[in-house]
């Protein structure tokens, strides 16, 4: 077992995050390369942390050890209103999405998802719809862990399963996509919706997920993306600039952290890139498609 034994379940949201694991290494040396890719303008040297390391947060560079601390910061804001505001600026589209991903995991019985920047928990609940409920998944073998960086969108999303009743078949954790809390080879499925551009080194946590895949495991990734079409780009624009940050200040109350994720979405490598990194972190039959005309794209791959 890689890095010690299982993580425990998110018991309180009182607690701090799950102790982090040390991140694999057998990938490392190929995907040196890609820590220098740029996702917008270089860094500057003074953007860099002591390592060399820097990182963007939505249109500002930071030292690559802040951004964690900054992106929790942006989601225990919104946490209590995250999943109004899913609804509300996307149009409804995103459970359209969310249910093309699952679709795409190709769910057998008794298997071990894990969905990865889970949040509140929305898509773990429809994959254990999906099967059946927990005591059915349960009883198959199965279960779905959701792992969250914030812990504020972990306790919601507990709260909400524990108001239905769903006791097991659900486990939460606070852990960290670059350090993920599981052992090697845990897991049959890994999901991760709208998280991906979060994390300060997609490159890293890519390499996590095929850490902890079994052979023979999934990945899928359902991500914001570059717009294929020229007019709906125009139109994107305007629309993720002015509007969403006017609309999360009024419902979220933080129109800043919607201009982070304008912002977020523009600095986050394209279709292609995004395929050349799973690639590039040893995962295998990489494929993606645009999902409304690639406002989103679903991005999928194997370890073999």
């Amino acid at each position: 077992m890689a890095g010690g034994g299982s993580p425990a379940p998110y018991p309180d949201r009182r607690r701090g995050e799950s102790q982090a694991f040390t991140a694999a290494t057998a990938n490392r040396a190929r995907l040196a390369r890609l820590r220098s890719v740029g996702y917008g303008p270089a860094m500057r040297p003074d953007d860099q942390n002591a390592n060399g390391e820097g990182a963007w947060f939505g249109d500002r560079p930071v030292p690559a050890a802040e951004k964690p601390a900054l992106v929790r910061g942006v989601f225990s804001t919104v946490a209590g209103r995250y999943d109004l505001m899913n609804d509300l600026m996307s149009g409804g589209i995103h459970r359209l999405w969310k249910s093309a991903m699952i679709g795409s995991l190709l769910l057998r019985p008794g298997q071990h998802v894990l969905d990865v920047a889970g949040g509140t928990g929305d898509i773990a609940q429809r994959i254990l719809e999906q099967c059946g409920g927990p005591d059915v998944t349960l009883a198959a073998g199965g279960r779905v862990t959701v792992c969250d960086l914030t812990s504020d969108m972990v306790g919601i999303g507990r709260d909400r399963a524990i108001d239905r009743g769903w006791i097991g078949g659900i486990d939460w954790v606070v852990g960290d996509a670059e350090n993920l809390p599981f052992a090697e080879m845990s897991v049959d499925r890994y999901a991760i919706a709208f998280g991906l551009r979060n994390v300060t080194r997609p490159e890293r946590a890519l390499a996590e997920a095929r850490r902890v895949l079994k052979p023979g495991g999934r990945l899928v990734c359902l991500e914001f993306s570059r717009v294929a079409l020229p007019w709906l780009a125009r139109l994107y624009d305007l629309y993720s600039f002015q509007v969403l940050p006017a609309l999360g200040a009024v419902v979220a109350g933080d129109g800043d952290a919607y201009r982070y994720l304008a912002e977020s979405i523009r600095r986050f490598p394209p279709q292609d890139e995004l395929a050349a990194l799973m690639t590039a972190a040893g995962l295998e039959q990489v494929r993606y498609r645009n999902l409304s005309g690639g406002i989103a794209a679903l991005h999928s791959a194997w370890r073999l």
